[in-house]
């Protein structure tokens, strides 16, 4: 007979669930607030976590004055292409690593690892000489290369991990059955393979536009800059910030990637149920 949970346990556990979900979603909160609140209200030593007054002058202020649109348009042209190269170009880099032997996957594992271990800073200067040399500093195109320069091996490690746990046992299945390895790959592997590929598109997307280093040193160009470069331009001089108009850049700015985040975890959320039926 299977015991049942305590009520206690089970009240804890919700209370420690909100608890958290509270902790973490108390600077998004404060910062809704702040992107309604008065230079003056944010300058005063009272802490309010509602306004006094709202003021919705700060988000036409983030618009008008910062460009965010422009910014915007051009973290997301990014972002997007940044996670489809990442993507396509780790699906079957995965597939080799998880499943071939010899020295190709060992050199694999070694890239993978040593380029984690480096910071981008020790290697921005070479790459921006690199990218000035092909004509590609100042440009979009280039960030975007550094961008899946960067984020490749972790997202290939990410993926190397789902196909490794889809069993062999289902390709050599497919191959008695008289499967082409493409057919295998795109009618076995691929369908299982959908909640790492989303998982992945996800953290490269988010890793691309919440990027703020790179861009900050490759663009010089303001009609290039993305949205982390933009929001940086609220900081006045001596150190001054606007932070009304700050704040409701911050929120703007975390719009796009909800949305995406949204549309990609439906996929995530179908692709596991999928991959449980057919497993």
């Amino acid at each position: 007979m299977i015991s049942r949970r305590p009520w206690y346990a089970t009240a804890l556990m919700y209370v420690a669930l909100t608890a958290f979900l509270l902790f973490l979603g108390f600077p998004l909160l404060w910062l809704l607030s702040a992107s309604f609140k008065s230079s003056g209200e944010l300058n005063s030593l009272a802490v309010n976590l509602l306004p006094a007054t709202w003021d919705f002058s700060n988000y036409g202020s983030a618009l008008e004055r910062q460009n965010l649109l422009t910014a915007a348009g051009n973290s997301m042209l990014v972002s997007l292409a940044t996670m489809v190269i990442t993507v396509l170009l780790s699906m079957p880099m995965a597939y080799a690593l998880a499943r071939l032997k010899g020295r190709l996957r060992a050199a694999g594992t070694v890239w993978i690892l040593t380029s984690q271990v480096f910071p981008s800073i020790l290697i921005i200067i070479p790459l921006f000489l690199v990218l000035r040399t092909i004509n590609l500093n100042d440009t979009l195109l280039g960030l975007t290369l550094v961008y899946v320069t960067f984020t490749l091996p972790f997202t290939l490690w990410m993926l190397q991990g789902y196909v490794s746990a889809i069993p062999a046992e289902l390709e050599e299945a497919g191959e008695m059955d008289g499967a082409s390895r493409i057919t295998i790959l795109r009618r076995i592997i691929l369908p299982l393979l959908a909640p790492g590929l989303v998982a992945t598109a996800m953290f490269t997307f988010v890793s691309a536009w919440n990027e703020f280093f790179l861009a900050l040193v490759l663009l010089q160009s303001p009609e290039l800059y993305t949205l982390p470069i933009a929001l940086r331009s609220f900081l006045g001089a001596e150190g001054q910030t606007q932070l009304g108009p700050l704040a409701a850049g911050a929120i703007l700015a975390t719009i796009p990637s909800l949305i995406i985040f949204t549309i990609l975890q439906k996929k995530l959320t179908g692709g596991m149920l999928a991959g449980a039926v057919k497993g």
